[in-house]
């Protein structure tokens, strides 16, 4: 997940939660009271504040050793901040739809569902379409486009 912070002065600081340590993330985890980060990971795709809080106060800690959490604070949080996927989140999830969608021939329909969502949580929507493309699926972008014309 990459966590965008606009700062006062107008400049996106990006946070990557694959740039976090093992320990961050167990900090991250005990501080939303001890929910597992594959939870913590659901709520930053739902875009809620205490999770996404919680990635900003771990990396703020790297030079505050002593911030604690409780008395940690992002004014304006709904406009300061959003979290989006990466390029290797997208890929992993059209990767992991194809295996289970194989059993069924149904893939290109499921495919179909899900790229509209990942479109909205992509940190880069263009790169929904180059898994697409990677995963030789890249017919299913351009029926999508012919359909719109």
């Amino acid at each position: 997940m990459i966590i965008s912070f606009t700062q006062d002065d107008g400049t996106v600081e990006q946070l990557s939660t694959d740039d976090l340590s093992a320990r961050e993330a167990a900090a991250i985890e005990e501080a939303m009271g001890g929910a597992q980060w594959q939870r913590i990971e659901a709520l930053l795709q739902l875009q809620d504040p205490t999770a996404l809080r919680a990635v900003v106060w771990a990396f703020r800690r790297r030079e505050q050793k002593d911030l604690a959490f409780d008395d940690f604070d992002i004014p304006g949080w709904r406009r300061r901040l959003k979290a989006r996927i990466s390029r290797d989140e997208i890929e992993d999830a059209l990767t992991n739809l194809m295996a289970k969608a194989l059993s069924s021939k149904s893939e290109d329909t499921q495919i179909d569902l899900l790229t509209p969502h990942l479109r909205t949580l992509a940190a880069d929507p263009a790169d929904v379409d180059a898994a697409l493309d990677g995963l030789g699926k890249g017919h299913l972008v351009r029926h999508r486009q012919d359909s719109a014309a």
